[in-house]
């Protein structure tokens, strides 16, 4: 029997495929358990519209984040932090800082979970720090540390 898979199943398949199940398993087990509905031409249609739609979602955040990655990549920031005579800081720049100051001077929401910051930053500077807006977008911030 041929169903359309609603889950993941580890024994037929992934999400969205159509596949062939055994009778019994597709009508005791994938069906009542909402795993999988019967591949039936409107469900087949509905399947096709689900896909494209999302696929229309996927390409909007995508051009949302080459949009915001634009602007980042445009606006520089300047963090002012306590730093000694040698260019050390006291304490440290983190994604935190980084994403606060972005919103303070750009009004540029980022994820602090999102921007790509091997260590902290502990020295007075210019630093290019990747930010990682999508799986397909990557912006570039130019962050200026400077002392007090």
């Amino acid at each position: 029997m041929k169903v359309i898979l609603l889950k993941d199943d580890k024994k037929v398949g992934k999400k969205g495929e159509i596949v062939n199940a055994k009778d019994g398993y597709a009508r005791n087990f994938l069906i009542p358990k909402g795993v999988a509905v019967e591949a039936t031409p409107a469900n087949i249609k509905k399947l096709e519209r689900d896909k494209k739609h999302e696929a229309e979602m996927e390409a909007q955040l995508v051009e949302e984040a080459k949009a915001t990655a634009e602007k980042i990549e445009k606006a520089a920031i300047e963090i002012k932090i306590k730093a000694g005579d040698n260019g050390k800081l006291f304490g440290s720049v983190a994604t935190k800082d980084i994403a606060t100051e972005y919103k303070k001077q750009h009004n540029i929401e980022i994820d602090k979970k999102k921007i790509d910051l091997k260590d902290p930053i502990k020295t007075v500077g210019t630093f290019e720090v990747n930010v990682k807006l999508h799986p397909q977008v990557t912006a570039k911030a130019k962050v200026t540390v400077s002392g007090i």
